[in-house]
């Protein structure tokens, strides 16, 4: 019972700080270890012991898959040299600066020793990074980068601390290092792919969205153990099979499936991710009073950790940017030379330690020179990156100026993957509509054209008044709110099966969950709002169509004829006509297509210079200035 009340008590205590933290707009990760330090020192509360064997067969395999089926395998492909730079070569360099130096400050610490403390604090956490950095708007890149860095780099740090500490009780030779982290990386490879490659058929066999839940709640772990049971990298193993599987998972299950399936993992990811910082903070009285076993001053042991926090913050610095002017392409996968020296700078300071390091420092046997002095020394770089470089991360991300993502160009893009999709729907449906009514049908075509348009209305916010789309919604939700209402009424008064009553009330909860939300997501940049350069077409349309100005107080001309009213403005980029979007009641630019032939629009909108071809329905990108008339 007692066991059960404490538990009630931490996840209360997580959810509560959590909430804290986003109505404070402060890292949750840094609040916790905060309240965790003061928790600690109240005397009525037990002591609370991190087992390491929790942390990294517990608690890290489920993080490393979440985290890994949450990444664009995509992105993670393109960026591959940037992340294993800062992977493996980071890990591997800070673990021999931060062996140096802690072999220089502590008294009588063997080499191997401080190799393994450096390999202990060498990997960063991501998590109390890239919640900072989605919170604060950093740009996507960067983001990217950070997580997939976080990916790799526990595999390599543990394996540096077990060549470490072989390395103290023995002899260890440099190839033996190098076959040991071939064959572990290898091995969690091929573990990796074995898993995934049976999950991933087995997966499109299952129908009941609680069977998959629950299977895939087994996929780190039957990743993890087997991988590590050969010798190999679990880690590797877990991030290779949550990379492949997310990959695969849109082709081989249910939408029902998937939602239920991502719901669930978010809510464990949740817990597991800020439970951890919560102890982590716990730990200090025990570490203090491990502390006294050792014949070390005050005095030395502040300097030997100032110093070895610092080692590993100049470290990083060195190496990403070395690394990052030393590549011809952007260290961020794309073509450009450029090195966006703001990014580099955000990328060195967002190297937070976190649980990982604290649980790695307890894994050391307990007969290892100076054990309790090192532990000590992660938990200080630990709290210390947390407390320091967690605090002033987001002023330095404002301070720097870094372009957050684009609203507006995520909704460009979402706008033009839907109308691809509604383009192969139609043509899907004409090929198996058969024998349907001509009603059905119809009703078909306009669910998914309003779908396509609800996209292409958050790409803009004129601000003129509220879109169809918009209407539709908070008036279908004000229905939905009566019809629940008195489903339940009648519940109350008796006479309805409970099973009717859920039943119908999930449906109006799916119902729900479909709705074209209303965003404020538009274009907030400061400079026009063009096709990202990733997805922006090029046909003969596009390449030689010119561009037009737009007047100070443009109009559809169609509605100002006929007396309706338009959504948002679209121009003619042959003869100039203006008119309005596909969302407006009459559509009087599509309309001018169908009439003249005239094949690019561009969006007549304040602050947008897309452009969109009919005939190849492609996303263009302005022309350049020359080309312009």
């Amino acid at each position: 019972m007692e066991i059960a009340l404490w538990l009630v008590v931490i996840v209360l205590c997580v959810v509560a700080v959590a909430a804290l933290a986003e109505r404070w707009q402060t890292s949750a990760p840094l609040l916790l270890v905060l309240v965790g330090i003061a928790a600690s020192f109240v005397p009525f509360l037990p002591e609370v012991a991190l087992e390491p064997e929790l942390v990294l067969v517990g608690i890290l395999p489920p993080l490393l898959f979440s985290a890994a089926y949450n990444t664009s395998f995509i992105d993670f492909r393109a960026k591959k040299g940037t992340i294993a730079s800062l992977s493996v070569g980071l890990v591997i360099f800070t673990t021999l600066i931060v062996g140096l130096v802690a072999w220089w400050l502590i008294p009588d610490i063997p080499l191997a020793a401080g190799f393994a403390l450096g390999a202990v604090v060498a990997p960063p956490d991501a998590v109390a990074a890239t919640a900072i950095a989605r919170r604060v708007g950093m740009p996507l890149a960067v983001v990217q980068v950070l997580e997939g860095e976080s990916l790799v780099n526990d595999a390599t740090a543990l394996t540096a601390l077990r060549t470490a500490i072989a390395a103290v009780a023995g002899t260890v030779t440099v190839l033996q290092v190098g076959v040991s982290f071939l064959l572990a990386a290898g091995g969690g490879v091929v573990v990796g792919l074995i898993v995934a490659l049976v999950y991933i058929p087995l997966r499109r066999r299952i129908t009941t969205p609680a069977f998959d839940t629950a299977l895939s709640f087994t996929i780190p772990y039957l990743a993890f153990v087997p991988a590590e049971s050969v010798h190999a990298s679990g880690v590797v193993a877990v991030v290779v099979a949550g990379l492949l599987i997310g990959h695969k998972t849109p082709m081989v299950s249910s939408g029902t499936a998937r939602l239920t399936t991502e719901a669930n993992w978010r809510t464990v990811s949740f817990l597991l991710e800020n439970l951890v910082f919560l102890l982590i903070g716990l730990q200090l009285p025990a570490l203090v009073s491990a502390l006294g076993e050792d014949d070390i001053s005050v005095g030395v042991l502040a300097a030997a950790a100032a110093g070895i926090y610092l080692a590993t913050v100049v470290t990083r610095f060195a190496w990403v940017f070395v690394g990052g002017w030393a590549q011809r392409r952007s260290w961020f996968g794309g073509q450009s030379a450029a090195v966006d020296r703001r990014e580099l700078t955000v990328i060195s300071w967002a190297g937070m330690r976190g649980v990982v390091t604290l649980a790695a420092a307890l894994t050391l046997p307990m007969d290892f020179h100076n054990r309790s002095v090192l532990i000590f020394m992660a938990f200080f770089v630990v709290v210390g990156s947390l407390l320091i470089q967690g605090s002033t991360l987001p002023w330095l991300v404002r301070r720097l100026r870094l372009a957050p993502p684009d609203p507006g160009e995520l909704a460009l893009e979402e706008a033009a993957l839907l109308d691809r999709a509604t383009q192969a729907g139609d043509t899907r449906l004409d090929e198996v509509s058969g024998q349907a009514a001509a009603d059905v049908l119809a009703r078909l075509r306009v669910r998914a054209e309003d779908r396509r348009n609800a996209a292409w209305e958050r790409v803009a916010r004129s601000g003129r008044s509220e879109t169809p789309i918009e209407a539709y919604t908070r008036l279908r939700l004000a229905m939905l709110s009566a019809e629940r209402g008195a489903v339940l009424s009648a519940r109350d008064e008796g006479g309805y099966s409970d099973e009717a009553v859920r039943r119908v009330i999930r449906m109006m909860d799916v119902e729900q969950g479909m709705l074209d939300s209303p965003m404020d997501t538009g274009h907030g940049g400061t400079s026009e709002l063009t096709a990202p350069n990733e997805i922006a077409g090029s046909c003969p349309h596009l390449d030689v169509a010119r561009d037009f100005s737009i007047p100070a107080d443009p109009a559809c001309e169609g509605c100002l004829a006929d007396g309706s009213t338009w959504v948002h403005l679209r121009r003619c980029l042959s003869c100039g006509y203006i008119g309005c979007c596909d969302s407006s009641e009459r559509k009087h630019a599509a309309e001018h297509f169908t009439r003249t032939g005239h094949p690019v629009i561009r969006s007549a909108e304040p602050a947008e210079a897309w452009r969109w071809c009919y005939v190849d329905r492609l996303l263009g990108s302005p022309p350049p200035p020359q080309a312009a008339g």
